[in-house]
């Protein structure tokens, strides 16, 4: 059992068989079928002009960034976005463009006065602000539907691009109970994971219209993603997005009752209303050493990342059951 990501979930049995089955061509020549229809079905299924298969959500973000942005440029973007924190600065060191963090509100969003502020003026001694990424989810949490009607008129009035990192993008729909297109259409650009809790074993998308895209393929190639034989990936791909949405209403659930139960435990403190999706972060109190807790679990065949707060992410390979074994033994190591 292991709960330090949804990137751990392996492929679904579908998905191996769709994969040795793949018709493949050279992707590069623009040849593989099934490449080229994942991401024609893609972009239609997202309401965009065209869509761009890449090796990784941080390849996407990359490509999204450089497509988007100049050398000298520079993107908005949360304090604790992905694309800011945890992509090795590759906006900054391979595309040549400033981030501008702004701090995150509780609830993920970000300011949009302070959004304003942190724009610069068209004066040689600033960077150009280009671009507002937002990421959906963020740390769990979903941004509001009107929160992102909002950011549309914000960038519109600005001058803006909006970009959507979209790994989680899934989760976000299933939890506000709509279609991802009523999340999408604010967008001009977007990344999906497949990787995550969707269970493809590799791949994301980045989605945006057809002028984009090309600069984005372009900027694939430089950067050293152009893929051969990668209908046997994308075959997967396809499949995370027409069989396993579904499955991501029981991540949700599992990560809700593993957050009550959690509560009950002493030392351990979590608000369960707070969980939205699959994601769930627990303070503990300083006498708990949460490495040895990590040791302990481990004996057992549980994998956790230790740290405080804790981070637990359900997905598919974490059934209710695997949820009961990590309370009782979690219950076992405080007694």
């Amino acid at each position: 059992m292991d709960f330090r990501s949804d990137t751990v979930t392996k492929p679904t049995q579908a998905m191996r068989t769709a994969m040795a089955d793949a018709i493949v061509g050279d992707d590069v020549y623009g040849d593989d079928p099934t490449v080229n229809d994942l991401e024609q079905w893609a972009a239609q299924r997202h309401g965009f002009e065209a869509a761009l298969f890449t090796t990784s959500g941080t390849q996407a973000n990359l490509l999204g960034l450089m497509a988007h942005c100049q050398r000298g440029d520079e993107y908005l973007c949360g304090q604790q976005a992905h694309n800011y924190r945890y992509e090795a600065g590759g906006a900054a060191v391979l595309g040549s463009i400033q981030p501008q963090p702004i701090e995150n509100n509780p609830d993920g969003t970000l300011d949009f006065d302070k959004l304003k502020a942190a724009i610069k003026p068209d004066d040689s001694h600033f960077a150009r602000t280009r671009l507002l990424s937002l990421e959906n989810t963020i740390n769990g949490k979903v941004l509001p539907l009107d929160y992102l009607a909002q950011a549309r008129q914000f960038v519109d009035t600005h001058g803006l691009q909006l970009h959507l990192d979209g790994a989680r993008v899934y989760n976000a729909a299933v939890a506000l109970n709509v279609d991802v297109i009523e999340i999408a259409k604010h967008f001009d650009s977007m990344t999906v994971c497949l990787s995550k809790g969707l269970s493809a074993p590799i791949g994301s998308l980045l989605l945006g219209d057809k002028a984009f895209i090309d600069r984005a393929r372009r900027i694939r190639k430089m950067l050293g993603g152009g893929m051969r034989q990668a209908g046997i990936l994308a075959a997967a791909g396809k499949l995370a997005l027409t069989e396993q949405v579904a499955q991501l209403s029981v991540d949700h659930a599992n990560a809700k009752t593993l957050a009550e139960g959690l509560s009950q435990i002493d030392g351990f403190h979590v608000n369960a209303e707070f969980v939205q999706t699959n994601i769930v972060f627990v303070k503990v109190d300083d006498d708990i050493d949460t490495q040895q807790l990590a040791s302990k679990l481990a004996q057992d065949g549980i994998t956790i990342t230790p740290g405080n707060p804790l981070r637990f992410v359900t997905h598919k390979d974490v059934d209710a059951n695997a949820i009961t074994t990590l309370l009782a033994k979690i219950n076992e190591f405080v007694a």
